[in-house]
């Protein structure tokens, strides 16, 4: 079975390095805000070309303390795309704000610029483009917007670590590093990945970097003294260690996924196969290789039955889920993303997948058209 993602290959490229790393923790029994999150949270702002990073419990996580570090509250708005995964609108939805959805882009999934005005109200507080499949947005558009309605900008950069994009007038720039912060996921089976839960913040800002450590801390300014109401968001020494190994390798992995997505992006269209575009003004990172198809579980189930892993990012799309049917949306009123979410199939992606496994796929693909 070729997976859909395949963590034991990319662990046995780096096992003797990880083992060391998780050694080294347990030795020092320093597991809790230890030296190697110190170093991680170093080493990865500067891979994001930005001042600070704060680690943190996970990718939800960091949404959400970013929107507390910002003061966000019961009757804010906050402005999300309603193609994404579930965290991005839940967490606005934590803090006691709305999540006030907008339709995507039908040939990126990425949030679509156009729909932004009618989005907002006085009650708009902030916006939370979401950077998907590893691909950013069209932040020159994005950064006009939130400066000409005066909105906090959170880039969510879950799927995009490394990314970059092109703006006007400023030149290439990190994904995560132009929003007043960026949040990451470091869940086992993103670009870089721990071996569980983790996540993190990254800045331009002194003053909210040092928020966000004590609101992911208890607000604790001593061992027993609490200056603010925090929470339990620390991200554990041990999987600092682990991600402080994949840093090092990560922008050789990126490098690795751009080229199979451009080997399927290859083999697909020569049998007509609809692929997510990618935009010039984008280096992504291919975190998931999505392909959009009519019969696309029919589809599914001849891959898996030849061998072969799909995933579907996502079937769903956020305002038509139960928990968010409060909010009054309903069928119809964000068409590109209903259709997305019915012809969305993710394909095998990750480094370590073989040129030979990809033609496979896509002459399975070409043979299920053919029938």
């Amino acid at each position: 079975m070729i997976q859909l993602v395949d963590l034991k290959k990319q662990y046995k490229t780096i096992k003797k390095d990880v083992d060391a790393a998780i050694r080294g923790v347990v030795n020092n029994t320093d597991f809790i805000m230890g030296e190697d999150l110190r170093q991680f949270e170093k080493e990865f702002a500067q891979f994001c070309t930005s001042k600070f990073a704060v680690g943190v419990d996970s990718g939800t996580g960091a949404l959400e303390l970013a929107l507390h570090a910002l003061g966000i509250k019961q009757g804010d708005e906050v402005i999300v795309p309603c193609f994404t995964f579930y965290a991005t609108a839940s967490a606005v939805a934590s803090v006691g704000a709305k999540p006030v959805f907008v339709d995507v882009d039908d040939e990126t999934g990425n949030m679509d610029p156009e729909g932004l005005e009618k989005a907002v109200t006085p009650k708009t507080k902030a916006i939370i483009p979401v950077h998907l499949f590893g691909q950013p947005v069209d932040m020159s558009k994005i950064v006009s917007f939130a400066k000409r309605h005066n909105l906090y900008l959170i880039e969510d950069t879950a799927q995009s670590h490394g990314a970059k994009y092109k703006m006007e007038n400023v030149g290439w720039k990190t994904a995560g590093s132009v929003g007043i912060m960026g949040c990451f996921s470091f869940y086992p089976g993103k670009n870089l990945g721990a071996y569980g839960d983790g996540g993190a913040i990254i800045t331009n800002s002194e003053e909210i970097a040092d928020k966000l450590k004590l609101l992911r801390d208890y607000g604790r300014t001593a061992k027993y003294e609490h200056s603010i109401l925090g929470f339990n968001r620390r991200l554990d020494t041990i999987q600092a260690a682990i991600l402080r190994v994949k840093l090092k390798k990560l922008a050789k992995w990126n490098a690795a996924r751009r080229k199979n997505a451009d080997l399927y992006d290859k083999l697909l269209s020569q049998i007509g196969v609809r692929t997510i575009k990618i935009s010039p003004f984008t280096e992504p990172v291919r975190h998931v290789y999505a392909i959009r198809v009519p019969n696309r579980d029919a589809l599914a189930e001849h891959l898996k039955k030849n061998g072969v892993a799909t995933g579907v990012h996502y079937p769903i799309p956020l305002h038509l889920q139960k928990s968010f049917a409060d909010l009054g949306y309903k069928k119809g009123d964000f068409p590109v993303a209903e259709k997305m979410a019915e012809e969305i199939l993710s394909l095998p992606m990750y480094p370590e997948l073989k040129e030979s496994e990809i033609k496979k796929i896509a002459g399975h693909i070409k043979q299920f058209y053919k029938k």
